[in-house]
């Protein structure tokens, strides 16, 4: 069993039979009184997102997740095909969510079952992409350190320096959806 200073961020819990997620996690001491926690925590079945304050004296079971490793394949007519040890399986877009916009073919994706059934997919915090449209930075624009709107590959629109241009590869960071860094330049 856990306890109220178990919980941090990304930890998967059972309350009340339900996996849950842990968002955010915040200590509150209330002068006299004692101290609780308050979280931010997410259903992982529904999705639902709900803010829950902690005693000292609740106790948390850990869920039976398990983490695999699954393979994007491709996106058609608004279903996700993913491979899994030569297995295919498929999601509707909206059980995959926000992060389609981060999904190219062959990225290998971290899926979380719980018995067996898939509760959520994880994209990597960074990925590369190609840049698919950007319009030209204009000379003088550069003092401030001047920023565009830039497609990649996957149709996303990311705001990235004005130096960089069409055919440029860059590294995202899929959680804040930033710009991290150039990979490679287009080859005049």
């Amino acid at each position: 069993m856990l306890s109220i200073n178990d919980l941090k961020s990304g930890l998967v819990i059972t309350i009340d039979n339900e996996p849950y997620q842990i968002l955010e996690v915040k200590h509150l001491h209330m002068g006299r009184g004692g101290s609780s926690i308050q979280t931010r925590i997410r259903n992982l079945k529904t999705g639902q997102v709900l803010q829950r304050n902690f005693k000292p004296a609740d106790a948390f079971e850990e869920a039976d997740i398990e983490k695999r490793k699954v393979t994007f394949v491709y996106a058609h007519r608004g279903e996700y095909v993913f491979s899994e040890a030569g297995k295919r399986f498929s999601l509707k877009e909206n059980e995959v969510g926000d992060i389609r916009k981060w999904l190219k073919p062959n990225t290998e994706i971290e899926a979380v079952f719980l018995d067996d059934a898939l509760l959520s997919i994880n994209v990597p915090i960074k990925i590369d992409f190609r840049i698919t449209e950007s319009p030209p930075g204009l000379k003088g624009d550069t003092a401030q350190g001047g920023t565009k709107i830039a497609t990649i590959e996957t149709g996303a629109k990311i705001s990235v320096p004005l130096f960089i241009n069409e055919g440029d590869v860059i590294r995202v960071n899929t959680q804040t959806g930033e710009y991290a860094e150039r990979v490679e330049k287009m080859k005049d």
